[in-house]
Formats: structure tokens, sequence, C-alpha cells
């Protein structure tokens, strides 16, 4: 494909100074991964401008350039406005616009999104279609995994999966939209067959500032949509989207909703409930995850796979069939007499959800161990503090992702919100010694909440990814105990 082929997918204005006919046979903004006779997108980052790297792109053996202004160099350059903006639309122009062989569904929020995801998947196999997923936990093409990235992926990345996805001969591609995601341009350019709005509350805020900017970023996918569902019990998120003018497929437990659920039943090991479409079906839903959480998550998956015409049998089977999400609320096969969960809540109302939803289905007493990352939104970290300590009978509070801060500097700040709540809580850094405390103590009908890191399989500690992965340590710990 040459430059100017290229470039004729930007939707907005260009100019090409040098040769437009020069070939271009990969595309990338990582010098490092830069293959000779590449594009090299120039972006201006959070920290870095690697407008400055054009001399070394040149020296590996780039193509041609594009920049956001002209620089003084031999290499053929596209020059643009934003070379974020434009790096999604030469991204899919270049692996041939996959997503129109595709139909893609879109889900955003702060909860919820992986959930929804892998039951939507589980509804749409169910009625016979063959899916793709691309969400935090991994990428799925059909029946094959392979490790995610990034919630949303890079442009790049994002456009190489959807060409592999269509050559695979995927029909539906679920994915979950980050507010990174639709802030940085990632999936500018991508239509939704139909897309959701699971809900809002305080994450992201070391990136957004505020929550008027986080909420900002993901009504983005409005306009990206052919088709809404929206959960109208969070009134934030309803009142956003109803100030937009958008239509949309409401659904709720609470509020008046096209998609509801009543009569609902939580149980240890799942929750029960009737699943109403308006006017039109009712199904008596078994769901094998428990929590009133999943049944917002079941609700969204359903009114996304009704936008689709999946049939209702095909959505309680699709429903019915889903035993487990990886890291969500997710109960280990440990044979001890009380219950070992693991959760991916790292924010105060993901948190705050998990240890309600437990509680309601825990007989003795709640445990949990869980701790804040570091470089990350600081002021969640007392907030998580009272919540463990209001809500579970013993909080261990130890490290998570630490990064490149002290753990302890973060645990005082956990500590600070628990300590005018509860004494009923201990401090243990080190994390598998953390489990190891819980693990000891607890005792039949108890149940052991591990939260923060859910599927990950290793912890970030000074820059340094170390292997640990939650289940593998349970699992020897418990034969050391």
């Amino acid at each position: 494909m040459t430059l100017r082929e290229l470039a004729a997918g930007l939707p907005f204005p260009y100019e090409i100074a040098g040769d437009e006919n020069t070939e271009i046979n990969d595309i990338c903004t990582d010098t490092r991964r830069l293959k000779k006779g590449g594009l090299y997108v120039c972006i201006r980052g959070l920290k870095t401008d690697s407008h400055l790297l054009a001399p070394q792109a040149e020296q590996l053996g780039a193509s041609a350039l594009v920049t956001e202004k002209r620089l003084d160099t031999a290499l053929p350059q596209l020059l643009v406005s934003s070379t974020r903006e434009a790096l999604s639309f030469l991204a899919a122009r270049f692996y041939g616009n996959p997503a129109e062989a595709l139909k893609l569904i879109g889900i955003t929020g702060t909860k919820g999104k992986t959930t929804t995801s892998f039951l939507l998947k589980s509804i749409l196999e169910a009625a016979g279609h063959k899916t793709g997923l691309i969400g935090t936990v991994c990428v799925l093409i059909g029946d094959r995994e392979y490790e995610a990235g990034l919630t949303t992926p890079d442009p790049i990345e994002f456009q190489k999966i959807l060409y592999r996805m269509k050559e695979a001969g995927i029909e539906y591609v679920i994915m979950e939209v980050s507010a990174h995601a639709l802030d940085m341009h990632r999936i500018d350019g991508t239509r939704f067959e139909a897309a959701a709005f699971t809900n809002l509350s305080q994450d992201h805020l070391d990136y957004f500032g505020t929550m008027e900017n986080y909420l900002e970023a993901k009504l983005k996918i409005i306009p990206m949509a052919a088709r809404l569902v929206v959960n109208v019990d969070d009134a934030t998120v309803r009142q956003a989207v109803d100030a937009r003018g958008a239509e949309y497929t409401p659904v709720g437990i609470r509020e008046k909703a096209n998609v509801y659920a009543n009569r609902i039943d939580v149980m240890e090991t799942g929750v029960r409930f009737l699943l109403t479409f308006h006017k039109r079906f009712r199904e008596e839903i078994n769901l094998r995850l428990s929590g009133i959480f999943n049944v917002y998550n079941a609700l969204t998956a359903a009114a996304l796979a009704d936008e689709c015409g999946v049939a209702p049998e095909h959505i309680k089977a699709g429903l019915e069939a889903i035993s487990n999400v990886p890291g969500r609320v997710e109960l280990l096969d440990t044979h001890t007499p009380y219950r070992v969960i693991l959760d991916y809540a790292h924010s105060p109302d993901a948190l705050e959800n998990v240890l309600r939803s437990l509680r309601q289905s825990t007989r003795r007493r709640l445990i949990a161990v869980f701790g804040c990352g570091g470089g990350r939104d600081k002021t969640k970290r007392p907030i998580m503090g009272e919540i463990g300590g209001r809500l579970a009978d013993l909080s261990i509070i130890t490290s998570d992702n630490p990064r490149d801060e002290e753990p302890m500097e973060i645990i005082r700040e956990i500590e600070a919100g628990i300590k005018g709540v509860t004494e009923a809580y201990e401090v243990i850094e080190n994390r598998r010694d953390a489990i190891k405390r819980a693990l000891s103590i607890a005792q039949s009908g108890d149940t052991v909440v591990l939260a923060g890191k859910g599927h990950e399989t290793y912890q970030e500690i000074r820059g340094v990814k170390h292997p640990f992965d939650e289940k593998e340590i349970v699992r020897e710990l418990l034969k050391e105990i």
C-alpha cells in the first residue's frame, strides 16, 4: 500500500510532503518494533514526544513518517493535526478495514464490563453465532485464547486482532471499551451494532482528574453505537445520556425499564430471578454467578443480545451456561469448609459491591484481603479502607501492585480510612503472607475474599512484574497449612 492510498482513509485534512507513492509495509508507534519499510507514527504522549525519535526511525529504515509538524528529514511525511486521532484510521485502512466484515458490540462502564462480555459471548454462542472477545482478561478468537494487554488495545493491535477475527470467520466481536481508549482515540471510526453503559463510580482519577472528565470520556461511545443499552438504576449515567438526547433501551431493577429483573433470590452459589422483556416475554433465570451486581450484568447482556435479534430461549441458555468468569467473584475449588473467592475489585464501589454481596451469602465471618495499586488515584485508598472496615468482619490490608510506590505508604493511606470504623483489621505487607494468614484463621462457614488482583498472574513492584497467580498461591498455601 502506498502512503497516498493509506492517507485516503483519513476523514480530515492532511498534507503529504515528499513521495506520496512510497510503499508502506508496516505501521508502528514504537521504534523498538519498527520494521524496515514501515510507517512510523509520531505520537505526543503524557511524558514523551516521539517526534523527537524521528531521526532514529529514519536510521532504522522507516519508509515514511506521520507527524503533526514538518520535520527536518529526507523521509516522506504525512502531516495531520493530531497523529493520535489519525492512527486509528490509518491502522484500520492498513489492515483492510476488518470491522466492516464484523458485528461489533461495545461495553463501557466502571464495573461489569468483563462479566457482561462473557455472558453475552455465551448467549451468542448458544444462538449459534461464532464470536470473538476483546477484554481485560484475554482475547478470544473462537475457542482460541490469547493474552490481553490493555482492556481496549492500542489502534494497531486492535485492527490486527479484528483482521485475525475476520480471517477466522468470526461474526460477532464483543469488546470492553475503556474510558482511556475513548479519550485517547484508540477506537475512533469504530461503529458498534450495539453498545452498553453499565454504571459509573470512582476510578482512574489519576488520569482524568475529575469524575466529570471520566464521565465525558465514557459518553463518547454514544455516537459510535447504532443501538444503546443503559443501566437506568445508575442516576448519573441515566441523566447524562438523557441530556444528550440519545435513544436507548433502559435496563434495571429499581427504575422503570424495558428489560428488568424481579423475584430476585441471592444464594451462596448463584442468584435466581425473573427476567422480563417489557410486554414481550418472561424467563426465569438460574444464574450460577452470585451477587445482585451480576443480575445487572445479566440484564445488560440479555438486552444487548435482544438488540441483535437473539431469541429468548438462547438468552436463557447462554446466561445459565456460565459458571464463573476469571477473577470476578470466582469461587476457588479449595475443598475447605470455608469459601475462598477471587475478585478483581480495586475501586471503592467494586469493593463495596462484592463485600455486600458476599455478606448476604456468608454464614459466619467475612474476611477481606485487599490493598490498593501504586501510581493510581490516591484518594480512593482511605475510602476502600473504610469500606473494608464497615463490611468485613476482619480486613487484612496488604499490597496490591505497588508499582513504584513504597508499599507501606499505600497501606498507611488505606489504614487511615479503616481506623475510625473498626479495630478488626491487620496489616501484613507481603501479600502471600496476608493470604496465608486469612486461610489459617478461616473456619467453617466463613468466606475469604481476595480482592484486587482477580485474573492477574503477576505483582508489579518497582516496575518489575513478578509471577503471582493467586489461584496457585492458594493451592500451595493450603498444602502448607
